[in-house]
């Protein structure tokens, strides 16, 4: 099996190690380089960059992860065993945040706005694969969010029609008009 999809077990949980040091680093420097004043327009950047993950993970879910070949057909492993340490790498996605993300917006648009904008992405993508490792592997109180997300995501693995295609949110879905 590609070893870019079925993880050690360190390599499956390096995400719940490395995205919380990284996002304490970038909010750490982001509060001793600026002024109070400026920690407001910091905090809703990293708001911003949360409302975009979930656009994001909405949209390379359906699109990516179920429509472009290659990918699909290693999501599908995904789908068959569903409790199995299969997904990214944390060094491909840290590489992809910061090379796409916080390294051009800093040279184009300086560290508080990169900063801002990336943190909020990355904890959306911590939130995600927390979520998305829960919906399989824990027990869940019945009306808690994690119980619905839990239900949610059974539904989009078990369905005959493509559905429910958002993890942390079903807001898209609903947008998208996907939600089952």
């Amino acid at each position: 099996m590609n070893t870019f999809v079925r993880l050690t077990k360190a390599g499956y949980y390096a995400d719940f190690v490395f995205y919380p040091i990284f996002l304490l680093t970038l909010a750490g420097v982001a509060i001793a380089r600026d002024t109070p004043a400026a920690w407001l327009l910091w905090v809703l950047l990293c708001l911003i960059g949360v409302a975009i993950w979930t656009l994001l993970e909405y949209g390379l879910h359906r699109v990516a992860l179920h429509h472009i070949v290659l990918i699909r057909k290693l999501h599908d492993l995904h789908h068959a065993m569903p409790t199995a340490k299969i997904g990214t790498p944390t060094w491909v996605t840290g590489a992809l945040i910061c090379g796409f993300l916080l390294l051009p917006l800093w040279r184009e648009a300086g560290f508080n706005l990169a900063s801002g904008l990336t943190c909020g992405l990355a904890a959306g993508y911590l939130w995600y694969v927390t979520v998305h490792h829960a919906t399989h592997n824990w027990r869940t109180h019945p009306n808690s969010y994690l119980h619905r997300a839990k239900r949610r995501h059974a539904t989009h693995h078990h369905s005959q029609q493509p559905c429910n295609f958002g993890v942390t949110t079903v807001f898209w879905d609903h947008i998208f008009r996907t939600v089952r």
